[in-house]
């Protein structure tokens, strides 16, 4: 029985490339995996899946509109899984799309994402998935200042914190600092 996962972590956790470990060991396997990410993360271009240590894929990018039930469902070959990368950027109606994949289509689906933004709020997506999810699991990393787990993302501007302004704004190291609790309201400079 299709399970749904929400795999998620903080900026550098690793999420992406477990995402395409994972593809990787499927593909190893002969089977056929559906790579999505969301249209909106375009650092490495549109419906392209890219790890910071150099790694990268062509995704579907999954844009708001998208009916993704359908997408897949209409599918010649079943795929044994499908994995999203960026799934905080998903709709409530995305998310329950993928949960209808799971559920009537029986085809495991792995969501990657971040859990909360820079203001420590949730994203839309993220917090549909945590709802709806069989399984939620914490992908870690560390705090960039100190050795405690990042659980927060702390977005900076020339060096300096922000905590207001538009809750969607692609980035990556240059803007995005992974942080433990105590260093997202006290970083260090």
């Amino acid at each position: 029985m299709a399970q749904f996962y929400f795999k998620y972590g903080s900026m550098n956790s690793g999420k992406t490339i477990e995402i395409l470990k994972v593809a990787h060991n499927y593909e190893e396997q002969g089977k056929n995996v559906v790579i999505m990410t969301s249209a909106l993360d375009t650092r490495a271009g549109v419906g392209i899946v890219a790890s910071r240590i150099g790694m990268q894929r062509e995704a579907v990018a999954i844009t708001e509109e998208m009916n993704v039930y359908d997408y897949i469902a209409d599918l010649s070959l079943k795929p044994y899984c499908v994995l999203i990368d960026e799934a905080q950027f998903l709709t409530k109606q995305h998310v329950y799309d993928f949960a209808r994949v799971v559920d009537e289509l029986d085809v495991p689906v792995m969501a990657f994402g971040l859990k909360n933004d820079f203001r420590n709020d949730l994203f839309e997506g993220s917090k549909h998935l945590l709802l709806l999810a069989d399984k939620l699991d914490e992908i870690k990393t560390i705090c960039q200042y100190c050795s405690k787990k990042a659980t927060m993302v702390l977005r900076t501007v020339n060096g300096e914190p922000v905590y207001e302004g538009e809750q969607i704004q692609i980035g990556g190291n240059e803007t995005y600092i992974p942080v433990c609790r105590r260093h997202y309201f006290r970083p260090e400079r």
